[in-house]
């Protein structure tokens, strides 16, 4: 059995907070989450387990994520030098639709014209919650993030498509190879 993992992680710190987006891999995880096709069930990282996290995706057929290899492998690498994207089958879902669209959608427009669901949440928040020490909420968070990440790619992979809406609200289909 293929084991696909979808995975995303949260930051401790904001990219105003380390001096703008060229310093992504100082802004430190927060928690990382995991959903493991072959385990079947979802893994909660903290930042000591950073390790443990970078040891899933290296193992994993193949990682499913939305904007990882731009963001959140950036973070990783922040964390230890060794981990290489590079060597990571990844599918980054925003980065091929952005091939095919020639513009950047968030994964909250996509989950909302294809499934009508939505984000519990946004990056910023977790930030204040990691101040604040709601670890918990941090990865509730992501976890419903993880699973968002699951279903749009499953829904891509069952419709050949995905939907979005325009900036006149009108929903929009997109062709997937994935």
């Amino acid at each position: 059995m293929k084991n696909i993992v979808y995975f995303d992680l949260e930051t401790q710190k904001s990219a105003e907070e380390v001096g703008g987006w060229g310093n992504i891999r100082a802004m430190r995880m927060s928690v990382g989450v995991t959903f493991s096709t072959a385990r079947g069930d979802y893994r909660i990282y903290g930042e000591r387990q950073v390790n443990e996290l970078i040891d899933e995706l290296r193992r994993a057929d193949l990682v499913v994520g939305y904007n990882i290899l731009r963001f959140d492998y950036e973070v990783l690498v922040g964390h230890n030098d060794f981990f290489d994207p590079e060597q990571t089958p990844t599918l980054d879902m925003m980065v091929e639709l952005s091939r095919t669209l020639n513009f950047r959608l968030s994964l909250d427009s996509i989950a909302q014209a294809s499934l009508g669901v939505e984000k519990t949440s946004e990056g910023l928040q977790a930030i204040r919650w990691y101040a604040e020490g709601k670890l918990i909420e941090i990865a509730e968070y992501c976890c419903y993030d993880v699973k968002i990440t699951k279903l749009v790619h499953e829904y891509g992979l069952a419709h050949r498509q995905i939907f979005y809406q325009n900036k006149f609200g009108k929903k929009m289909a997109v062709p997937v190879t994935w």
